[in-house]
């Protein structure tokens, strides 16, 4: 439903500061942001345009443990990093906050206390790892051990970093501390959960009953399977030395869970940029709410904050939340551990006068709607063919002709001499201009900036089609075609300023550009001028034309591929506990056939599928062997919802020994792998058959 807001609040998700940022996250939400928020000041919506660094949660802990300084460094260091990186690609934030500041500690705090005082949190005694040497309690990420997937013995008990998979300490063989490497015991201890489940029946009206029709498919569908799953209460503080301290009795050692705390730094942020008015972004009806964010930020900006701002009362939900889906690399997903990326601070000092090549590399090929894959010829091509041979070239074209055959001026137009050309090229112009706005409007960037390039082709083809240069090709033919060739490089001159007006938003730097050659002011660049072909007065002098952009050669591009190979080549996967696993995994000894012959796989098909209770990421299976029927845990909640799993029919090693997790005995192993995307994938028999067969 539409609705009229009298200021805009964005939102883009906060960078985490234990690295730099790379150009997945540009194209992930900065980028559309930044466009989304230029639009809107050049419409002069009352928006602010809110950011910061996320500098608490066990990563950080994790990276200041390894480098042997305190956490506050690191975040230090790397907020400055990512803001400059920002800055340096035109990303204009109104604010780029961090939640290490005293603002958010006590904003984010206050915002605890109240739904403790509302009584609206459960107290949960729970065993977790404990690590005896160091005298602490061990979040997921602090436990390493053997992979039961692929045998990496330095898994995370979160997440396998060779093979991708989402684990759990419990299935992890051979726990060890990463602060002392001693093996972690079981421990009690008490947290505050917030109870997700009781918001269900509001978050079914708002997302399912009120927002499919408005939010992006890949948006709706991750929160409707989420909905549709069922929720649980979620702990909400964590035990930590780091962090923004729990604010109520017998909460020595804990914090704020990084989830909790982080998207109120939205909130705190606002309140620094406007310490007198923040609330009226936040409380008021007429404010339009839109978070940008990545695909992996769902569930979090469209379920847990909502819930938590609905629980505390008194501030408005999203409008929207436009998350992007990711973006590859050469072929191959984005891996920090991995060096496979590449970095915008790096990227600003190999191509310093090229951040808008970046920007409109990154929005015609962003992954909108699915993973979208970037590369170093994509980028000299669309470079080279778009950039340069169709938006630069037709500003230049136009500005070379005006000179030679206008004196420098803006010519006259001669209505009487009008001619369908010219009249064809005016409305695409005004149409384009209506294009634009409404893709933009609705998130739709990659379309806005395809109209945008679109226009620049429609004015080549129209200049090649008049040729004033044949016009002007005697002195006699000049003086008998002069309100002709007036008319062609009048129409050019107002699509160049049309140009700077559509542009804007996707390309700054080049904007600029353009408008210091057209001797006009910023104030042109507001979008009710757009469409106009009354821009540059009669007779007006601009200046000497300037190439917008050069050439990008191969040398360049293959200097980059070669910078990101070595890269990857030179990079170890960066674990806690010594010694660092080498980026060239040796390989297991040498076994025997018979060893071999000791692992029994089994063909199974799934008979029944569950969430298991308190774990987000295990299933638990019932699964048909043939000869029996047997219980299964697997650790691929976040990939597959129950319903989907059954039927299926899966490799099963069936003479593993049992374990337990979560209190359920899993007897056996589902063999899985990973799809291109990172999405875990069942190794199934190619032909049907039996369940109970042997595989050989």
């Amino acid at each position: 439903m539409s609705q009229a807001y009298n200021r805009i609040l964005v939102t883009a998700a906060l960078p985490y500061a234990n690295g730099p940022v790379h150009i997945g996250h540009l194209a992930g939400c900065y980028l559309p942001s930044d466009i989304y928020v230029r639009f809107q000041r050049a419409r002069k919506q009352d928006v602010k345009f809110i950011c910061g660094t996320d500098e608490h949660g066990v990563p950080i802990a994790i990276r200041a443990m390894k480098e042997g300084v305190s956490p506050q460094e690191v975040v230090d260091k790397y907020h400055k990093i990512i803001g400059d990186s920002f800055a340096g690609m035109g990303i204009s934030f109104d604010i780029f906050s961090r939640t290490t500041t005293d603002v958010h500690r006590q904003t984010s705090q206050a915002f605890f206390r109240k739904l403790y005082d509302d009584g609206l949190f459960e107290e949960r005694e729970s065993e977790q790892y404990f690590d005896e040497e160091k005298q602490t309690f061990l979040a997921d990420r602090y436990i390493v051990g053997t992979c039961p997937i692929c045998s990496n013995e330095n898994a995370y008990g979160d997440q396998c970093e060779k093979c991708g998979s989402t684990l759990s300490p419990e299935q992890l063989i051979n726990p060890r501390s990463a602060l002392s490497n001693a093996v972690p015991v079981k421990k009690k201890t008490k947290h505050w959960y917030f109870p997700l489940n009781k918001y269900e029946d509001f978050l079914k009206e708002w997302i399912v009953e009120g927002k499919k029709d408005e939010w992006k498919s890949n948006v709706y569908g991750q929160c409707k399977s989420w909905l549709d799953s069922g929720l649980q209460p979620r702990a909400m503080t964590r035990d930590s030395n780091w962090g923004v301290p729990v604010p109520v009795e017998g909460a020595d050692g804990k914090v704020l869970y990084v989830w909790f705390d982080a998207p109120i730094g939205y909130i705190s942020a606002t309140k620094e940029l406007l310490p007198q008015s923040w609330d009226d972004y936040w409380k008021k009806e007429d404010t339009k709410l839109v978070h940008f964010i990545g695909k992996d930020n769902i569930v979090f900006h469209c379920i847990i904050f909502p819930a938590m701002l609905k629980a505390h009362g008194g501030y408005i939900l999203p409008e929207n939340v436009p998350a992007n889906e990711f973006l590859n690399i050469e072929g191959d997903k984005v891996s920090t551990s991995r060096n496979w990326a590449v970095w915008i601070d790096e990227y600003l000092k190999d191509f310093p006068d090229m951040q808008d090549t970046l920007r409109y590399v990154l929005c015609a090929n962003a992954p909108e709607t699915k993973d979208n894959d970037f590369t170093w010829k994509d980028f000299q091509t669309r470079h080279n063919s778009e950039l340069v041979d169709i938006f630069g070239n037709f500003i230049n074209r136009a500005m070379v002709l005006m000179h030679k055959l206008c004196d420098g001026k803006v010519p006259a137009y001669h209505e009487a001499e009008k001619t369908d050309l010219d009249i064809n090229i005016i409305k695409d112009i005004q149409a384009a201009k209506q294009k634009i706005e409404q893709s933009i409007e609705h998130y739709k960037f990659r379309d806005a900036l395809f109209e945008v390039i679109d226009i620049a082709r429609k004015g080549n083809k129209y200049l090649q089609e008049v040729a004033p240069w044949t016009l002007a090709k005697t002195p006699e033919l000049k003086a008998e075609n002069q309100a002709k060739i007036d008319n062609c490089l009048h129409i050019a001159l107002q699509l160049t300023a049309n140009l700077a007006i559509f542009a804007n938003p996707f390309l700054p730097f080049t904007t600029k550009k353009i408008c210091s050659m057209l001797t006009v002011v910023d104030k042109m660049l507001e979008w009710e001028n757009a469409g106009r072909m009354d821009l540059l007065r009669k007779g007006y002098p601009l200046r000497a034309p300037e190439l917008l952009f050069r050439k990008i050669d191969d040398a360049e591009i293959e200097a980059q591929k070669e910078k990101l190979q070595a890269n990857a080549k030179q990079s170890v996967i960066l674990a806690p506990e010594a010694p660092a696993e080498p980026a060239a995994p040796e390989l297991k000894p040498v076994i025997e056939f018979d060893d071999f012959a000791k692992v029994e796989l089994r063909v199974g098909t799934i008979l029944q599928a569950e969430k298991v209770k308190k774990a987000d990421k295990l299933l638990q299976l019932e699964v048909d062997l043939g000869f029996e029927k047997r219980t299964i845990v697997s650790g691929i909640a976040l990939h597959y919802q129950p319903e989907e799993v059954i039927g299926q029919q899966v490799v099963v090693v069936v003479n593993l020994a049992p374990r337990k997790m979560r209190g359920i005995e899993s007897a056996g192993m589902i063999l899985m792998g990973e799809d291109a995307e990172g999405k875990l994938v069942f190794i199934s028999p190619k032909n049907i058959v039996n369940s109970g067969v042997e595989v050989k």
